[in-house]
């Protein structure tokens, strides 16, 4: 996949919780592909819902 067209990436994204100053994701990085079919699987609480956003 690495000759198609990235079409969206993200390096070194982290998110904390407000209230308390926890990491919900840390040092995250991805690249979508053009054309690509992407899953994020992961238990509840995990950072799936917080990816997205």
């Amino acid at each position: 996949m690495s000759d198609q067209q990235v079409i969206y990436s993200m390096v070194g994204v982290g998110r904390v919780h407000p209230p308390s100053n926890k990491p919900v994701l840390r040092d995250i990085t991805l690249g979508f592909y053009y054309g690509a079919k992407i899953g994020v699987l992961g238990l509840n609480g995990s950072g799936k819902s917080t990816l997205r956003r």
